[in-house]
C-alpha cells in the first residue's frame, strides 16, 4: 500500500509540472526559430514563401499521426467548423507570421523575440471582450491583471519610441555594426508597428483556436488542417504579391533549413502541444512563457548574429516582463479546467484512476482537513489534485 501510495504521488506531481515543462521546452524551439529565420532570410528567401514551405510541411508530418492516432474519436467537419479553421490558417500563418518576418528584418530577431512578451496582455484583454476572462476590482488577482496589462501595454510603448543608446553585451560588438544604413532606422518604428500587429494577430489566433477545440477537441487533426489552410491561403496571397515564379525557389542550404525547423517543430509540434495545454490551463497560461525564449534569443543573437541591444529595448522589456508576470500571478489564481470544482465555497478534488487489475482494490488519499486512506473493491487507485481558491 505504501508503494501504491508514492506512486500516486509521483503520478500527480508529475501531472502537474508536464503543462509547465511543455511550454518551457516551446520556448526553446521558439528561440531557434527566430535565428535560424532571420539566418534564412538574409540568404534571400521570400517570407510569404518561407511560410508556405513552413506549413507544408508541417502538415506533411502531423497528417499521418493525426490519421492513424485519430482515427476513432475524430468529430465530424462541419461547415461551422471548417470556417474558423479557415480563420485560423489566415490569422498564424498567414497574417502574423508575414507580419513578423518583415518586422524581424527591420529591426533585429532579439527585438521581435522581445515583443512577442506582450502576447499575455493582449490575450488577456481579447479574453475579456469574449468573456473568458472576469475582472471582479475587489479582489487583488483581478487587479493585477488589469496592472500588469497596462504595465506591459507602456513596455511595449517604451521599446516602440525609445531606441537609447547601444549596450556591448560583447566587446566590440558596436564597431561591427557602425555601417547600419540610414534606411534601417527609418524602418525600426515601421517593424515594431508589424511585431506589435502581428502579437494582436497571434493572440487572436489563440483565443479562436481555444474556442474551436470545444467543438472539435482532435489536437492533432485541428493542427494538420490549420497547417494546410495556412498553406494554402499563403500561396494565394504570395501569387497575389509575387508574380516572378523564381521566388519558390530554394536550395539545400539555410534557406531549406528555415522552413523544415521552423514547420516541425514550431507549426506542427507548436499548435499541438498548445492545443493539449490549452484545454486544461487556458490561453493566458499557453502566452506565460514567452519571456524565456527572449532570453535565449538574445543570448544567441549576440553571439551568432553579433545583433546590437539597445537601452529602450532593455528598459522596455523589463517593463514588459513585470507587467507579464503581474498578470500570470493574477491569472494563476483562477481555477484551472485540470483542478478544482468549487463547490458552495469549498474545494472539491478531481481524482486520476490509475486500474490495477492485479490487485482489486481502491485506496483514495485526501486532504480537506485531514489526510485519509480508504480501501474499496473499485480497483481505482484515486488521487485527488487539489485547487487554489481564487
Amino acid at each position: 500500500m505504501g508503494d501504491q501510495i508514492a506512486n500516486g504521488k509521483l503520478s500527480l506531481f508529475l501531472y502537474k509540472i508536464k503543462p509547465y515543462v511543455a511550454m518551457v521546452s516551446l520556448q526553446f524551439g521558439y528561440a531557434g526559430m527566430y535565428i535560424i529565420s532571420m539566418v534564412g532570410l538574409k540568404r534571400g528567401i521570400n517570407h510569404f514563401v518561407l511560410s508556405v514551405y513552413r506549413h507544408l510541411i508541417a502538415f506533411a508530418v502531423i497528417a499521418p499521426f493525426a490519421l492513424v492516432l485519430e482515427r476513432k474519436i475524430r468529430p465530424k467537419l462541419t461547415l461551422g467548423i471548417f470556417l474558423r479553421i479557415m480563420v485560423l490558417g489566415f490569422l498564424e500563418p498567414v497574417f502574423a507570421q508575414n507580419l513578423y518576418f518583415v518586422g524581424m528584418t527591420y529591426t533585429s530577431a532579439t527585438f521581435a523575440s522581445a515583443t512577442a512578451n506582450i502576447l499575455p496582455a493582449i490575450t488577456f484583454i481579447f479574453a475579456l471582450i469574449f468573456r473568458l476572462e472576469k475582472i471582479n476590482f475587489k479582489k487583488l488577482p483581478s487587479v493585477a491583471k488589469v496592472i500588469g496589462t497596462a504595465i506591459t501595454v507602456a513596455g511595449a510603448m517604451v521599446m516602440t519610441w525609445y531606441k537609447g543608446p547601444i549596450i556591448e553585451l560583447i566587446s566590440g560588438q558596436s564597431q561591427s555594426h557602425h555601417t547600419s544604413t540610414a534606411s534601417g532606422e527609418q524602418h525600426w518604428v515601421t517593424g515594431t508597428m508589424m511585431l506589435l500587429a502581428r502579437s494582436c494577430g497571434w493572440s487572436g489566433f489563440f483565443i479562436v483556436q481555444s474556442f474551436t477545440l470545444k467543438l472539435y477537441p482532435a489536437e492533432l487533426s485541428l493542427t494538420a488542417l490549420i497547417c494546410l489552410m495556412g498553406a494554402l491561403e499563403g500561396a494565394v496571397a504570395t501569387f497575389v504579391v509575387e508574380h516572378s515564379m523564381s521566388v519558390w525557389v530554394i536550395g539545400w542550404d539555410s534557406r531549406l533549413l528555415a522552413a523544415a525547423y521552423s514547420g516541425i517543430v514550431c507549426s506542427g509540434i507548436a499548435y499541438y502541444v498548445q492545443g493539449v495545454v490549452m484545454k486544461e490551463q487556458g490561453p493566458v497560461f499557453v502566452t506565460a512563457f514567452s519571456p524565456l525564449a527572449m532570453i535565449i534569443t538574445a543570448a544567441l543573437a549576440a553571439i551568432i548574429l553579433a545583433e546590437q541591444v539597445r537601452l529602450g529595448s532593455i528598459l522596455g522589456t523589463i517593463l514588459i516582463v513585470i507587467g507579464l508576470y503581474a498578470v500570470v500571478w493574477g491569472k494563476s489564481k483562477d481555477p484551472t479546467a485540470s483542478a478544482l470544482l468549487i463547490k458552495d465555497g469549498k474545494a472539491v478534488a478531481h481524482e486520476l484512476p490509475i486500474t490495477d487489475d492485479s490487485n482489486r482494490s481502491s485506496i483514495t488519499v485526501g486532504n480537506n482537513t485531514n489526510d485519509s486512506t480508504t480501501i474499496g473493491a473499485a480497483g481505482d487507485f484515486k488521487v485527488p489534485i487539489k485547487a487554489q481558491e481564487s
